[in-house]
């Protein structure tokens, strides 16, 4: 059980508050250098900006890291342990379901290695939603499927979503909020592939230019320290790795966060830049695997 005061094993705690990552190219450097954050757009007036949206500090979260590899595992703690979060960490299927039954209460998600020792792929899945109803939100580690029926098989037993397990340190917490804090985050529906590259978005009057986080086939994620207000419209522009062209579009902002950035959803794209972001999505999601 996860007492208060008192570390139980494989559980790591502190009061302190707080998908392989794509190289940029030189263009995304470029972009950078070109736009600043908040510069008025040559020949128009500058526009007052709105003022980003308060955020309260949600409570610490309670995520279970089921790996068999240390490295792994590891990182994931740090990652939750620097925003304040617990990381209860397994290494084998029986230990996974030991805790899923001891502490059901208290866990907010599971991130899961689907071929941990002792387990047998999807069925550990079941196993667990035998045990929670289906209530607890699971990430599995992309990198640990083996067939496209798997992905089937999991969306199936309500799998959230998946999170590459080679992930730099910095980039795991965002790629774990949306299914921490649901409530503040639209959760689109396909693989997120973490990419660090420029991306430039123009809202009313003034444009600013950021790097992305993740992008997904509906949306991708923006580091900001100064996010927009929810529902705002913006364009964004930006280059994908290994393409001659910009890809543009119109989005709504999802989800914001001071913490982490916000989120943009598209809802206007050409068919043909489309293509290239699922295109990119699908190359990206089974790489590197485990399986």
């Amino acid at each position: 059980m996860l007492l208060a005061g008192r570390a139980s094993p494989g559980v790591t705690s502190t009061r302190a508050r707080p998908t392989i990552r794509v190289k940029s190219s030189n263009y995304s450097e470029n972009l950078i250098d070109s736009a600043t954050e908040l510069t008025p757009i040559r020949g128009e007036p500058p526009e007052t900006r709105v003022a980003p949206t308060t955020i309260t500090v949600p409570p610490n979260k309670t995520v279970i890291v089921a790996d068999d590899t240390a490295f792994v595992r590891d990182r994931f703690a740090t990652a939750l342990l620097s925003a304040g979060h617990v990381a209860v960490t397994v290494e084998s299927a029986p230990e996974l379901l030991e805790r899923v039954r001891a502490d059901f209460p208290r866990i907010d998600l599971i991130v899961l290695d689907l071929r941990l020792p002792r387990a047998d792929g999807v069925d550990l899945v079941r196993a667990i939603r035998k045990i929670d109803q289906g209530q607890l939100p699971i990430l599995v580690f992309s990198g640990t499927i083996a067939t496209s029926e798997e992905v089937r098989q999991l969306a199936g037993l309500g799998v959230a979503g998946y999170v590459n397990e080679y992930s730099a340190v910095q980039h795991i917490l965002p790629a774990l909020a949306p299914h921490l804090f649901p409530d503040n985050f639209n959760r689109r529906g396909s693989p997120r592939v973490l990419l660090g590259i420029a991306v430039a978005y123009r809202f009313g009057n003034t444009i600013a230019a950021a790097l992305t986080l993740n992008i997904s086939k509906g949306g991708l994620a923006i580091r900001t320290m100064s996010p927009l207000q929810s529902g705002s419209k913006v364009r964004v522009r930006f280059r994908l790795p290994g393409s001659k062209k910009d890809t543009e579009g119109e989005c709504r902002i999802a989800w914001t966060d001071r913490r982490v950035g916000m989120g943009l959803q598209f809802e206007k794209v050409d068919s043909a830049d489309q293509s290239a972001i699922d295109e990119f999505i699908d190359q990206h999601f089974f790489s590197n695997r485990k399986a």
